[in-house]
């Protein structure tokens, strides 16, 4: 059994800090990272010594992209698979409402074992919870992820350029 931390993912975190940095300079799209609110109890200058969290997070990131709001949640494993353990109810259903109220919604994730990244479309997710919900699978396998979730690349300097897949996204649905 693997167990999840906080760290685990902050390298992956720190690629798509960056990568929302060059969107922002290139004036393609404003993308932050969402800030988890915690009552802090004792610190040592900017340093938090103790706390907890105030209230349950949504999503990591948020933002706009060509006059759409866009929300993503990203995860990180080592595994052969994606746990949807690690995905949390309320950010699930926090992507379905963002989406039901027009924003472009996903699960970006980084497959350690393989080294790639994913974009995760709201409705493949949605069709693995139900799945897993009614007894089926609790994770998504890599190989599910090569065929129906869709290679995020790095290229154009952009370290994770996820907005290409989005666009590839956009196109289709307009089509």
């Amino acid at each position: 059994m693997t167990v999840y931390t906080g760290k685990r993912g902050q390298s992956f975190e720190t690629s798509l800090n960056y990568t929302n940095e060059i969107y922002i300079n290139q004036k393609r799209a404003i993308v932050n990272k969402r800030p988890t609110p915690v009552k802090v109890l004792k610190s040592k200058g900017t340093r938090v010594l103790n706390g907890y969290y105030e209230e349950k997070s949504t999503v990591d990131y948020d933002g706009v992209y060509q006059g759409k709001s866009i929300v993503f949640e990203a995860k990180t494993t080592k595994e052969k698979r994606l746990p949807l353990s690690i995905i949390s109810d309320h950010q699930i259903d926090y992507l379905e409402d963002m989406e039901k109220q027009g924003a472009i919604s996903f699960l970006i994730v980084e497959m350690r074992v393989s080294r790639e990244v994913y974009l995760v479309p709201n409705n493949m997710l949605r069709k693995y919870v139900k799945a897993s919900k009614q007894g089926g699978r609790k994770s998504i396998p890599l190989r599910d992820l090569e065929i129906y979730a869709h290679l995020v690349k790095s290229q154009r300097g952009v370290p994770i350029d996820y907005l290409s897949v989005v666009d590839q996204l956009l196109a289709a649905a307009a089509v």
